[in-house]
């Protein structure tokens, strides 16, 4: 039986998983919001279509989908793929699974405390509250959903040498603040494991084993690549935008335990120094 996966919005972490799919044989379709992207991703082989509130998918886009993937942010309407197309997705029979790609947001702030997937999301932003809006939808829709809240996201071309190389890394301290992060191929692990053994309904924090301080992060990187790092700044003083200080109004640890205990994964990078050593012959300075 052919195997179809729909990306609503090929990003970084849904384009990850595509391309291992890919590699085993699976059809991949999916949306981008501009026609020069889509143009690009159509080179892969890939049925792509632009996708956004004015424009919806054609009748034919989501015929024989099996499995879908939406990375698509809500905005204040709502969830724009089910506001345009749950109807559509309801319509198809072979439907197994479908993956909600959220954020850890969602849980707010618990004073560098604990979090799992059965801790009571309390959001303190605007946007993450959106976020815990549509998970809620998607969870109401009656379609096979499976939502996954998503730590910080870094990888190839999206990491601390990749900001040491451009002179963008800072070194903020902000006592007791720390941060989960994942690999984007540990993203991808994760949402093959869940079609493997799909369960409507279910939600995984999809994190890394070590919430650490984001200067311990950037003066790691700094050691490997043998640079010097950047001087730390007081948080309190340091020139940030808006919405950068507000990445620093939430603090918690969030625990990864349902991923290994239902799914059965492995992380390949289970803390930011074995992530770090993969990526350096590529994008170290």
């Amino acid at each position: 039986m052919s195997r179809i996966l729909f990306c609503f919005g090929l990003g970084y972490s849904a384009l990850t998983l595509a391309r291992r799919l890919a590699g085993q044989g699976w059809e991949i379709r999916g949306t981008t919001r501009g026609p020069e992207k889509a143009a690009a991703l159509a080179a892969e082989g890939w049925r792509v279509f632009v996708f956004d509130r004015m424009h919806p998918l054609p009748p034919e886009a989501l015929v024989g989908v099996t499995h879908a993937l939406t990375s698509i942010a809500p905005d204040e309407a709502g969830d724009p793929v089910l506001d345009l197309h749950a109807r559509d997705l309801a319509a198809l029979p072979g439907l197994a699974w479908i993956g909600y790609l959220g954020t850890t947001a969602v849980y707010g702030d618990r004073q560098g405390g604990w979090v799992d997937e059965d801790t009571p999301i309390e959001p303190t932003l605007a946007r993450a509250d959106r976020r815990a809006r549509a998970e809620a939808a998607w969870r109401e829709s009656g379609l096979p959903v499976h939502i996954f809240r998503l730590a910080g996201i870094y990888g190839p071309g999206r990491n601390a040498f990749v900001n040491l190389k451009e002179g963008t890394a800072r070194r903020i301290v902000k006592p007791g603040q720390v941060f989960s992060r994942i690999h984007v191929e540990d993203i991808a692990t994760v949402l093959a494991a869940s079609m493997a053994r799909p369960r409507p309904g279910a939600i995984y924090n999809v994190c890394d084993d070590e919430p650490a301080p984001p200067q311990d992060v950037v003066a790691y990187a700094a050691a490997l690549a043998g640079t010097d790092p950047p001087p730390e700044q007081p948080y309190e003083t340091a020139e940030l935008s808006p919405m950068a200080r507000t990445f620093y109004r939430d603090n918690r640890r969030v625990r990864n335990d349902r991923i290994k205990r239902e799914l059965g994964v492995t992380l390949a990078y289970p803390t930011y120094r074995e992530g770090l050593r993969a990526l350096l012959p590529v994008d170290g300075p």
